[in-house]
Parts: C-alpha cells; structure tokens; sequence
C-alpha cells in the first residue's frame, strides 16, 4: 500500500474533494487501474500516459480517461498522470486508505486457500477470523489464525470489527451463513457459494462462482471451433439447437 495522504488535502492538484458517485461499471474498473499503478511503481514510474495505463489495464484509452475524469483527475498534457497520486485517489475511492477486517466463513478446500491467500493484505483487507460450523476444524490454524465456530461470529465481530463477510461454505449453508452476518451489522458479503442469496437492501452481495466463469469460457471455445468448421461459402453456416429442426437454407433460417 502506498503512503497515504487525504486526496482532498489543500493544494493537490486534481485532488477529490468529496466520495463521487460512480456508475457500478466505473467502480469495477478501478482495482484494475490501482493494480496497474502498484506494478508501474514498483517498476520506480513517477508518470503515466493514458495510453500506458490503459494498456496495463487492459481497457482503451478514452473509456480510462473518462472513469478517472469521475475522480477529478485528468493529468497533465505532455505528462500524463502522476502515479503516486493517482494511487491515493483511487485507494480513497475504494475506501482503501483503512485496512477492512474480514470474516471468512466456510474453511473447507476453497477456505482454506482464501485464508492462506498472501495478497489480500497488500490490497487494503486483513483476514481478521475463520470460522466452521464443522466441530472437527474448530481450533485448526491457518495462516496463523485459529479457526472458531460459526456461532462466535457475534462475539468476533464486535472484537474485530468486521466489515465484510466472504461466504464459503456449501450451497445449502449459504443463505444462513448470510442470515448470521447480516444479523451481526454485516453489510458487505463476498459470496463463493453457487447460489443467490436473499439479503435485506442495503446490504451488498458480490457474487463469485468459477463454474459459471469456466461456462462461460466454454461458450467462447464452442463459438471459435464453430467458427472454424464453417462450411464452404454458399452454405447457411447455421445449425440446430438441440430439440429443433436444424435450418436448411438462409430463408428457412429466418422464417421467410
């Protein structure tokens, strides 16, 4: 993390004076621009053009220019932005000038890696307690936190102050393990679960589910090889979902 001065502090330029409101698509680009900023530090760059950080980022220039436009920052022509302050603008954004304590639930094989996972520290989180519902793992340490029962999690988040609770347990706990955090004032969930969760508004689900990403990856390989078995030209191109008739000709294909 770098060292943090207020973005709003007096004579900064491009400085943020207030939290903007940001369109959800913004949002989920900044921690990729503030992974691209850490990378161009540590390398020792003290500028950046907004074609360099887009690049990193892997967006285009423009749709950059404008999310951090949002931020009031528009960098200076000839120069580009400046790295250490455009860090602090976005780790402010996000809310990431304080380490966030987080309760992880579920210390099963997915659990168990979140909670050896090194890089969360690094990007403004600190596992703060792991807890089971699995009488077997209660006292287990990983990553030098002992793992307590589920039922805890009142007493552990007034000590710890949690702020965001990570659900992974399997489907069928999901929604009480959520039912628990919301109960404690937990308004921020991270939900490894493969299941929809039903929370009170005002609390904020953030949903990762691998089989849905690896299913949609497989989409994009069956469109490539289809692509590549197309026939010779003359030909529809076009073939049957399962259950319905395969198309003969263009017209059929369209209804005509």
């Amino acid at each position: 993390m770098s060292q943090h001065r207020h973005p709003g502090a007096p004579g900064r330029a491009g400085a943020v004076p207030a939290l903007p409101d940001l369109p959800e698509a913004t949002v989920a680009r900044l921690p990729e621009y503030l992974r691209a900023l850490h990378n161009l530090a540590e390398a020792g760059h003290e500028t950046v053009s907004s074609e360099g950080l887009a690049g990193a980022a892997g967006v285009n220039s423009a749709k950059l220019r404008k999310d951090l436009s949002q931020l009031g920052s528009y960098g200076t022509r000839g120069v580009g932005y400046d790295v250490t302050l455009l860090i602090e603008q976005i780790e402010y954004v996000l809310g990431l000038t304080q380490r966030r304590a987080v309760a992880l639930v579920g210390v099963g094989n997915l659990g168990h890696a979140l909670a050896g996972y090194d890089g969360f520290a690094s990007r403004g989180f600190r596992i703060a307690a792991l807890l089971d519902a699995d009488r077997s793992r209660i006292g287990e340490i990983i990553n030098g936190l002992v793992v307590r029962h589920v039922d805890e999690l009142p007493r552990v988040a007034a000590e710890e102050s949690i702020a965001i609770g990570v659900i992974a347990t399997p489907a069928a706990a999901a929604q009480g393990v959520a039912d628990q955090l919301v109960a404690v004032g937990v308004t921020s969930i991270l939900n490894f679960a493969p299941c929809v969760l039903s929370v009170p508004e005002g609390v904020d689900v953030r949903k990762v589910d691998l089989a849905i990403e690896l299913q949609i990856l497989s989409f994009h390989e069956h469109r490539k090889a289809s692509l590549t078995a197309l026939p010779a030209a003359g030909g529809s191109g076009l073939t049957a979902l399962p259950g319905r008739l395969a198309a003969t000709d263009t017209q059929e294909a369209i209804g005509t």
